[in-house]
């Protein structure tokens, strides 16, 4: 690989300039070969598909890799292999992010406090919305050095993100106003589970006694079993990457910006992000089908 590939493959990650210090060439160099290889890139005709792959990786900003680019080119009419789409994106240098481990843990387990046992022991995973909800909290690094906290509910069928709440620090409000949120927008059907780990703020009266007014029940992992709640942890590790990946300093400015971005993603999140695990389908998409589904079934 030549040192200006090198640089193009790596600009999404560095400076430019940077990488043409490192490497000892002239950045005027650099952008006169790349100005040649578009020239060169125009004078043959793109095929369609390669336009609409670029069109997609852009719009969703790395966050896709072969196999949801397929599906979308697939959605717009393109049937392009997987192996086509790899050389296509390796010849023009997009490289879609992958997910990394996030040191920081919430957890602190040793409050004393009564826990719920773990409901979903044993029992097959749901196959209709709002049958269970998963939560966690998880903290958002901040310029000034300090932490924002995030607390959300995912649907465990759908993956819809029903409720978020982000604050400067981690009472058991934060999780309360997250709930109470989740409530708001999905009205639970009764004998919801809501599971979470095993965190103090899960076992505080106010959490309880919201769960009990509509009709909920509190689930919780086992002491030392950071699988009973993978699925919340796996939303944490697609947000640090898809979030956090993207900025050239990986923290969020302040509070405001954490919550704004957040709700951002979210959005994103539920409304255009296509997901392997519900057939590629949108969370939103998915949820609103399995209550059409429901509805259906339900006797009048």
């Amino acid at each position: 690989m030549s040192r200006y590939r090198f640089i193009a493959a790596e600009r999404e990650h560095y400076p430019v300039r940077r990488l043409c210090q490192v490497l000892g060439v002239p950045a005027s160099g650099f952008y006169a070969w790349q100005a040649d290889r578009q020239r060169a890139v125009g004078q043959a005709k793109t095929p369609a598909w390669e336009t609409a792959l670029v069109k997609a990786f852009r719009h969703h900003k790395r966050r896709y890799g072969t196999r949801r680019l397929q599906v979308a080119l697939r959605e717009k009419g393109h049937r392009v292999g997987r192996q086509r789409l790899r050389t296509a994106m390796r010849a023009r240098g997009l490289r879609a992010l992958q997910p990394k481990a996030f040191a920081p843990r919430t957890t602190d387990s040793t409050h004393g406090l009564r826990c719920a046992p773990n409901r979903l022991l044993d029992q097959p995973k749901p196959t209709q919305a709002n049958r269970v909800w998963v939560s966690d909290i998880t903290y958002l690094p901040l310029a000034n050095g300090a932490w924002a906290y995030l607390c959300a509910f995912q649907d465990m069928a759908s993956k819809h993100v029903v409720g978020w709440h982000v604050m400067a620090t981690m009472p058991e409000e934060l999780i309360t106003t997250a709930l109470q949120r989740a409530f708001w927008a999905q009205p639970p059907t009764p004998g919801l589970v809501v599971h979470s780990d095993r965190g103090g703020q899960y076992c505080s009266n106010a959490y309880r006694a919201l769960l009990n007014g509509h009709g909920a029940v509190r689930s919780q992992s086992r002491r030392g079993e950071c699988y009973d709640n993978a699925q919340a942890e796996s939303l944490w590790s697609r947000l640090k990457t898809e979030v956090l990946e993207l900025r050239e300093w990986p923290v969020f400015a302040d509070l405001a910006d954490a919550q704004t971005s957040v709700a951002d993603y979210f959005d994103y999140y539920n409304h255009d992000r296509l997901h392997s695990s519900i057939d590629y389908q949108t969370p939103y998409r998915t949820h609103q089908q399995f209550l059409k589904t429901t509805a259906l079934n339900c006797p009048a």
